[in-house]
């Protein structure tokens, strides 16, 4: 299908659905009793509210409603959520990039920050390795779109995505979940609870997700693409009264799928490697890959009087990561990189909750302290060199925080929130040349000498930044709210690890925070008696000393930079409904628009790169380029949309639930800068989710295809386009159509 058939496909359905509605309308008040849509309660202010009164755009799913939309993993949100980009990283099969509204996080080298905050439990996720996060016994997850600077704190600053496990609670259950389907699919998930005694329950699952590779490595045999994860969830919680509660929570994740070389996009110059199928390599490099992440928690709760609670978060994680990527996609050393990362982290947040009729509002605490390193080699065979590159980052995070919320009438109510961070990091960075294309002696190569040292620092440094909130929501009716807000958010500083300080000498005096102010109006609440709930929201965001990391080719090698580019604007528009169509039909739409444009973008371009103003010209000594009318944002696309509708009926004595998706991305570029052999065109992807559940629930069977119409599309690259590396330009490719089976039993 072409791109205009699948938009035209989209918007035909969004109509047909808002037709429904109209008729809806007209409808006699009898026959619309008993459709109302469900309301929604959130924590996006750290308190339970309902989605309404919450002057946020924020899109909420429960457990039930990813299920009905064949959601495997949280990278489903890229499909269900305006403005947002949730996928798995180049060359990973768990790491996560995410984009919201323009901003996020595109390299995820450890020291370099996310720009979109992940939350288990309220427990802040601060590495992206592992994080691409299975969905299973899940409450709901929440998208906050916009900096969430006040609440959330660092590296907040297009957003905060929500993962909300569910309680316990005093009953005692399990299920037993297996599924088969394309690619020798096979998964399992077991869980279960039980109250042991004076209020303490205990519970636990266990999830494996095996799959054959969507492609083969021709040189070596193995699964491309495959899938190969183990996943545990302990928690154990304690409440001997009413006013108490303790939760101890332990989660594992291994993942050991095969490492993603990628996808070469054009033919190599040396050795007759040809263009393969997407999914298929021929590297040589190996298929060694272990990703590791563990966490522990204690959450607790005290409620000190009706109106005021006290709270208390302690967690701890860390990670270890072992992959290789052979980024020229043959067997020769052309361009091969193995890489070893680690990570952990100890946070605590202390919460102080007031509400009354009138007042309602949250003071915190906050203290993390956090160190990343890793390690990785180069090797790039027809220098006859292999450059490692390594270092860690250590961070000491603090902050106070408030956001209070006052009545001042029965319609009219003002926020105010403030948040105060004060990150203190200590860096050491190398990166040291070894003559031969084999393994250096930091991921267990042959013992050498050192040919050159391009970078060995340290540094040290403390960022600071003030981050304001302010909102006035005014109550239309009972059932319509609408706000206007203001809000801050920055992405803390530091230093690129890849830095080459021979060729880039600044590298070592890092790179600035970036900052976001962000101006949005919305307007929420119900429709025709209940049976629609929708959401909107206009936004304006001014970016400022955007972090940009950039790798060019040189003469002696890659060039990395990470540049404080300037600054730019983003304005756009958000729209999302759910509407009880009839007493067995309902329907969800999304619709988002974003412009991007960089105001200015001041890129530092090495010796011996081409001049991006007059690529025919190559650069004799390092300058700084405005390429602003050059350049345009990543993973942003201008539009995005989704429509699904649900039937529930009685089908053979239970309850069969059918629903019909379909998604929309427009076209959106790789990189900064555009790149024809890259950047991927606009595209649909068609999924059906069949649901039967027994009478009683003790059983459920379903049926789920993805991506039916079998589209194929990049979701990252690199570009190394030139003779020195094979003329390897890589892509990344989303999966292809699946189709599954699953049965459930409950017990």
């Amino acid at each position: 299908m072409t791109s205009m058939w699948k938009a035209a496909l989209l918007a035909g359905a969004a109509w047909s659905a808002a037709a429904t509605v109209v008729s809806a309308q007209e409808a006699p008040a009898a026959d619309q009793a008993g459709l109302s849509v469900e309301e929604v309660v959130v924590t996006a202010r750290r308190r339970e509210e309902s989605l309404k009164d919450v002057p946020v755009a924020v899109s909420a799913y429960s457990g039930e409603t990813l299920a009905r939309q064949g959601g495997a993993d949280i990278t489903v949100l890229q499909q269900t959520t305006p403005n947002i980009t949730v996928q798995t990283a180049r060359g990973s099969n768990s790491t996560l990039i995410s984009y919201i509204r323009g901003i996020g996080q595109q390299d995820p080298l450890w020291g370099y920050e996310p720009g979109v905050g992940l939350y288990v439990d309220d427990v802040y996720v601060h590495r992206p390795q592992g994080a691409v996060l299975d969905v299973f016994d899940i409450e709901r997850i929440e998208v906050l779109r916009g900096p969430q600077g006040t609440l959330y704190g660092r590296n907040t600053i297009g957003g905060a995505i929500k993962y909300v496990t569910k309680r316990l609670g005093d009953e005692t259950h399990g299920k037993i979940r297996g599924t088969y389907g394309s690619y020798n699919q096979t998964d399992l998930l077991v869980s279960g609870q039980t109250p042991v005694a004076g209020g303490l329950s205990v519970g636990g699952a266990y999830a494996l997700y095996k799959r054959d590779g969507f492609g083969k490595n021709l040189t070596t045999g193995a699964e491309h693409y495959n899938k190969d994860v183990q996943a545990i969830r302990l928690s154990a919680e304690y409440a001997p009264n009413e006013d108490l509660f303790f939760r101890l929570a332990y989660d594992k994740v291994q993942d050991d799928s095969n490492p993603r070389h990628g996808h070469r996009e054009l033919p190599a110059l040396v050795g007759g490697y040809k263009v393969l199928d997407v999914y298929d390599t021929q590297a040589g490099l190996g298929d060694d890959n272990t990703v590791e992440t563990e966490g522990l928690s204690l959450t607790g709760q005290y409620d000190a009087t009706d109106h005021l609670s006290f709270k208390s978060i302690t967690a701890s994680r860390k990670g270890h990561t072992t992959t290789v990527i052979d980024f020229d996609g043959t067997p020769m050393p052309t361009l091969d990189v193995p890489a070893t990362y680690d990570d952990r982290s100890f946070s605590q947040e202390l919460q102080a909750v007031y509400s009354d009729e009138n007042v309602q509002g949250v003071f915190g605490l906050y203290y993390m302290n956090s160190q990343a390193s890793g390690e990785f080699d180069t090797i790039a065979g027809n220098l006859g060199l292999a450059i490692a590159n390594g270092g860690k980052v250590r961070t000491q995070s603090f902050a106070a925080f408030f956001d209070f919320s006052a009545n001042l009438s029965e319609k009219f109510k003002v926020s105010l929130g403030a948040r105060a961070t004060r990150d203190h990091k200590r860096s050491n960075s190398y990166r040291l040349f070894y003559l031969g294309a084999t393994r250096t002696p930091y991921q267990g190569g042959t013992p050498r000498a050192i040919f050159a040292t391009r970078t060995n620092y340290s540094a040290e440094k403390t960022f600071s930044q003030f981050t304001p909130r302010l909102s006035a929501s005014y109550e239309l009716t009972d059932d319509l709210s609408t706000y206007v807000s203001y809000s801050k958010g920055f992405k803390s500083g530091g230093w690129d690890m890849r830095g080459d300080a021979a060729i880039t000498p600044q590298t070592v005096n890092g790179y600035k925070p970036e900052v976001v102010d962000a101006y949005e109006v919305g307007l929420k609440g119900y429709m025709l008696d209940r049976r629609i709930s929708f959401a909107s929201a206009a936004f304006l965001s001014k970016y400022k000393d955007q972090q940009v990391s950039t790798q060019v080719v040189v003469p002696s090698g890659i060039a990395s930079s990470i540049d404080n580019a300037g600054s730019s604007t983003l304005y756009g528009v958000e729209f999302e409904a759910k509407a009880r169509l009839t007493s067995s039909l309902s329907a969800n739409v999304a619709l988002g628009y974003i412009h991007a444009e960089y105001d200015t973008f001041s890129r530092f371009v090495p010796a011996g790169a081409p001049n991006p103003l007059n690529p025919s010209q190559t650069l004799t000594t390092g300058q700084v380029v405005n390429v602003a009318d050059l350049y345009g944002f990543q993973n942003t696309p201008e539009w995005t949309g989704n429509v699904s509708l649900t039937w529930v009926g009685d089908v053979a004595g239970g309850t069969l639930a059918v629903t019909p998706m379909v998604s929309y991305r427009d076209s959106y570029q790789q990189f900064e800068q555009p790149l024809p052999l890259l950047d991927q065109k606009a595209f649909t992807l068609v999924d059906l989710t069949a649901i039967w559940t027994a009478p009683g629930g003790h059983y459920k069977l379903a049926l789920t295809g993805k991506n039916l119409t079998d589209e194929r599309y990049r979701t990252g690259g690199y570009n190394f386009g030139v003779a020195t590396y094979n003329n390897s330009v890589i892509g990344f490719y989303g999966p292809p159509r699946t189709v599954s089976a699953s049965l459930e039993l409950a017990f």
